[in-house]
């Protein structure tokens, strides 16, 4: 089935996906990390690969930026092609201190100040979760260490938007970090019967003027989509 942003045929796609946002990471990951992988789809210049993953089927797809691009991805995948399970595999800017660039996150829920998930049931504010067991494989394969956070983020629509007093509000409440697609990816795998991660690298901070450059940001996540690949191979052979 051709959907009008898929040009894949029924089949192309495994049952787990990676999703980066950017297209050049979607072809690095099937360069590096998987065999044999093969172009199933490039309409308007979204890549998506399959291949496999330590002899396991997986495939990757980049979701381009924010909630709107990543959500419509996310819903083709999960109703017309069988998917059921998509980690995202992304950046995102730090808030607290104790989170340093090149950090690792795994995004266990994902507030969001968009008005997209208040659209889909009236009345109600949605609770963005990941999948515990994903995000129970993703805490065991990244093992434990300073460099490993494991908690909420917060999802925005806004990328340029100055709110300081806002990210003092959400590290007082335990938010790791900011990032634009989490909410919307776990929103529409709870509505489509899917499962759903985040596994994040920290590429800026919003208290520091530290940021990694877009040549490091394509190539220091290495660890992260290893993690979000084992926690899906692990969630497979559960």
């Amino acid at each position: 089935m051709v959907t009008p942003h898929l040009s894949a045929a029924p089949g192309d796609f495994a049952p787990d996906v990676l999703m980066p946002g950017d297209p050049r990471r979607a072809r690095r990951i099937a360069e590096t990390i998987l065999q044999d992988a093969r172009l199933v789809t490039d309409v308007r210049g979204i890549e998506g690969y399959t291949g496999t993953y330590r002899g396991t089927p997986l495939s990757v797809l980049a979701s381009g930026m924010g909630m709107p691009s990543a959500t419509i991805y996310a819903t083709e995948l999960f109703r017309f092609y069988g998917v059921r399970s998509i980690v995202r595999v992304g950046t995102a800017g730090g808030i607290p201190a104790s989170v340093g660039l090149r950090d690792v996150i795994v995004a266990t829920a994902a507030h969001t100040d968009s008005a997209m998930s208040s659209r889909r049931i009236d009345g109600v504010h949605l609770s963005h979760t990941a999948s515990f067991g994903l995000a129970a494989a993703a805490v065991r394969a990244a093992g434990t260490g300073e460099h490993i956070h494991i908690g909420p983020v917060f999802t925005t629509d806004h990328f340029y938007l100055e709110r300081p007093l806002l990210f003092e509000q959400l590290e007082a409440h335990g938010t790791l970090a900011v990032e634009m697609e989490a909410a919307g990816l776990y929103a529409t795998a709870a509505a489509e019967g899917g499962q759903a991660l985040a596994v994040l690298t920290v590429s800026d901070h919003v208290r520091h003027a530290e940021a990694l450059t877009p040549a490091e940001r394509e190539t220091d996540f290495d660890r992260a989509v290893t993690i979000a690949a084992d926690a899906l191979l692990a969630e497979t052979n559960c």
